[in-house]
């Protein structure tokens, strides 16, 4: 049956979300390719990356108080921008999410499971989170909480460790190599998304969702600048770039090699954290895509019992499950950075049309503007990628439009 989904999210259920989220592997993994292209200039690319994540933030937090629904941008776009702008939205939310999703799952079982029962765990990993999702948005906010309060003790153990590293020093301004690393480490903050999608979920949504996302991107930009800056003074830039499991080796480095299996730990959850919101925010997306038919219609389906996109939810989960078994994503942070990128890109311009302003419009041009230098900054795989996934939905939609008329 169809239907709207209940309101039960307080605002730390939401920032818990979103924490979970940004805070979660790409905390992990993100720093190593970023400091292979900005060098000693890293933390320079992350204040780009979190500037551009706060005009975002704001464009999305201007729309959600005006269209508390599920579907974030998919629906700003559709409301503000047309039919176009919000389907190319969704679509490149949902596909590039799904992959994430599969990465996601990947990285927790490397960290998790022994050679050869990676694929199988990552799969039972999928298939968990699905459930906890399946049975209600509280448990979601319940879990993700106890995720984040574990990841955020871990990487202040980290950071704990770097105290006695040497100085951060400069070198060499690679100024397109910045804008690179930063659009990179936008992969890292994307994850308030995940409070807007949630929209038709939160209690009191004009007022909590923009407190939300706000908070939540505060909290990350703190952890991200301490992590960031704990790394460089640990292991330099030069290692930080070369090294496969960076906060790992940042502990051994500090002479704390016996925390190594607790940081170990601690990007197993962050991992789990971040496919837990994933799989929440990109079934309200499918349900919100599906509700206007720019997806099957039997996926805008609400159970009954539990007030869950259920069908998007399970739909999601065999189609990361079957990516798992058949596929290794784990590299898929660039494509990924590329389709939020646009997805912002979207928001901002939804938002910059609006006459109840919360926040300057510079502040939405700023955000489209950083947006598009980032996408076009980023590996030049990773843009064709999303490039090729953003021209297969625009297909997809003229044949759904051709079949119907």
């Amino acid at each position: 049956m169809t239907g709207q989904l209940a309101r039960r999210l307080g605002l730390r259920d939401a920032v818990m979300i979103g924490l979970g989220s940004m805070v979660g592997a790409g905390v992990f993994a993100a720093f190593a390719p970023a400091a292979a292209a900005a060098g000693p200039w890293l933390l320079v690319a992350l204040a780009l990356a979190a500037l551009v994540a706060y005009c975002n933030a704001t464009a999305s937090a201007q729309l959600a108080a005006e269209y508390p629904t599920s579907g974030g941008t998919y629906v700003y776009g559709r409301e503000r921008l047309g039919e176009w702008p919000g389907f190319l939205a969704g679509w490149g939310f949902v596909i590039g999410k799904t992959a994430s999703c599969a990465a996601m799952a990947l990285t927790f079982a490397a960290y998790a499971a022994p050679a050869g029962w990676q694929r199988p765990v990552a799969v039972a990993a999928i298939l968990g989170l699905a459930a906890v999702n399946y049975r209600g948005i509280t448990r979601t906010a319940k879990l993700a909480a106890i995720i984040v309060v574990f990841v955020l003790a871990v990487l202040g153990l980290v950071v704990a460790s770097t105290v006695g590293g040497g100085p951060v020093t400069g070198g060499p301004f690679d100024a397109y190599g910045v804008l690179q690393a930063a659009g990179l480490l936008f992969f890292a903050f994307a994850g308030y998304a995940r409070v807007a999608t949630l929209g038709e979920e939160v209690r009191e949504p004009r007022r909590v969702i923009p407190r939300a996302i706000l908070i939540a991107l505060g909290i990350a930009v703190v952890v991200y600048a301490l992590v960031g800056t704990g790394l460089l003074r640990a292991l330099g830039a030069s290692a930080l770039a070369g090294s496969r499991a960076p906060l790992a080796d940042a502990v051994r480095a500090g002479g704390w090699g016996w925390a190594v299996p607790i940081v170990t730990a601690g990007a197993a959850a962050a991992a789990l954290g971040a496919l837990l919101a994933l799989i929440a925010g990109v079934g309200r997306t499918t349900l919100a895509m599906a509700r206007e038919r720019d997806l099957p219609s039997w996926l805008a389906a609400v159970h009954p019992r539990f007030q869950t996109p259920h069908r998007a939810e399970a739909a999601l989960a065999i189609v990361v499950s079957v990516l798992v078994l058949t596929t290794d994503l784990r590299g898929a942070i660039g494509f990924s950075s590329f389709g939020v990128l646009m997805y912002y890109l979207v928001a901002n311009l939804a938002a910059y049309t609006q006459t109840d302003r919360r926040y300057p419009k510079a502040l939405q041009i700023l955000g489209a503007a950083g947006c598009v230098v980032l996408a076009a900054t980023l590996p030049a795989s990773s843009v064709l990628i999303g490039l090729c996934v953003f021209a297969a939905g625009t297909v997809y939609r003229f044949v759904v439009l051709k079949f119907r008329s």
